[in-house]
């Protein structure tokens, strides 16, 4: 066996730390009156239908653009947010239904980082007091115990001792992120969610930043899903990565799976839009348009409306659902090219916008 062929398969034999299947996350519309009275209660999908497995010791990324669903999915198996439906299990417990007492063991074991530190701070407490919390919370420590531990943490972390006295303003963007990261350790987790953990940096703090996640997750063998906007954020850090649009998984594989062999048209939209070097995009697809409707979704394939890569009434009437790409189960697209050859894919016209819309009024009739 092959040195990659080895790290695949101890990648696949670890243990599910997490497991979310069918995971459904709606809010209800705020509408007037009447509409509530007696009209439909209508609600924003922002999570609709999407599983979701992250091993232990692995990192999971979930990309895609604003509005996909990926924060939303990350604070609800997290259980920020209860789910609409679906079922959560963490480390052989089903937790989506748990609440109050219920989840402070898991609150322990299960930690989020903010994408804003600035915001998720008390700034009227010491960055010091704000980490020290959760010792006390969870009854793991106080004292002179208590104040060493969070020292300890901060010199892991590179800050030092004698800032946990300073206030949240007082701190750079760079430190703020690095005192989020010593509050959701200073627990011992086994999982960390981060959101957006680089995205207000600059490259060399983003470097910095995400150079510490890895060796952080070495140390204390952690588990993380990581929730990013930025490709080349998630092909840095994580094992696999799992691609949202519209609420839903469309493409997830191996990180070699997603940069070397996208299949999902969106996905490959989303590695054309990469800057090169020089500044220079990529040219297999355009992506036009804007995310469609959380509350009014399309029909059959949600990406059909923009997808460069349109086939017929099959993409605008049915919906595909996640499929195996060349046999391999852990690389897996929901689209219907997956059903045709990469001769005829290459060799496709997309039709024009006139002729998509008579597909869509005989998929509507």
């Amino acid at each position: 066996m092959s040195t990659s062929d080895s790290d695949t398969a101890t990648e696949t034999n670890r243990a599910e730390l997490l497991q979310a299947t069918n995971i459904k996350k709606h809010f209800p519309l705020d509408e007037g009156l009447f509409d509530r009275l007696f009209g439909e209660n209508r609600v924003v999908r922002a999570v609709d239908g999407v599983d979701l497995t992250v091993r232990a010791g692995e990192t999971v990324g979930i990309v895609g653009e604003s509005g996909s669903g990926k924060s939303t999915l990350g604070r609800t198996v997290s259980r920020l947010y209860e789910p609409t439906d679906g079922s959560v299990i963490f480390d052989n417990e089903h937790i989506e239904t748990y609440s109050g007492r219920q989840l402070r063991p898991i609150r322990r074991r299960v930690q989020y980082v903010f994408q804003d530190p600035m915001s998720s701070l008390n700034p009227r407490k010491t960055v010091g007091e704000t980490v020290a919390r959760p010792l006390t919370v969870h009854d793991i420590a106080s004292g002179e115990e208590k104040w060493a531990r969070v020292a300890d943490l901060f010199e892991e972390v590179g800050l030092t001792p004698s800032q946990m006295s300073a206030y949240p303003h007082e701190l750079s963007g760079g430190q703020r992120q690095r005192v989020g990261l010593c509050r959701a350790l200073v627990t011992e987790p086994d999982l960390v969610v981060f959101d957006e953990p680089v995205s207000a940096l600059d490259v060399t703090l983003q470097a910095q930043i995400l150079n510490l996640i890895n060796r952080l997750q070495r140390e204390f063998d952690l588990s993380y899903l990581l929730i990013s906007h930025d490709l080349n954020v998630v092909r840095q850090v994580c094992d696999r990565i799992a691609v949202m649009y519209a609420g839903e998984i469309v493409e997830r594989g191996t990180a070699a799976d997603i940069f070397d062999n996208p299949q999902h048209p969106y996905t490959r939209a989303l590695l054309d839009a990469i800057p090169e070097v020089g500044g220079e995009r990529g040219t297999r697809t355009h992506l036009e348009g804007e995310p469609p409707s959380a509350t009014n979704p399309p029909s059959g394939c949600r990406f059909h409306p923009r997808c460069p890569e349109f086939i017929d009434g099959r993409c605008s009437g049915e919906q595909p659902g996640l499929q195996s790409v060349e046999g391999d189960g852990d690389h897996e697209a929901a689209c219907h090219w997956l059903d045709r050859s990469e001769e005829e894919r290459a060799t496709h016209t997309p039709p024009s916008r006139a002729e998509r819309d008579i597909i869509q009024e005989s998929t509507d009739s």
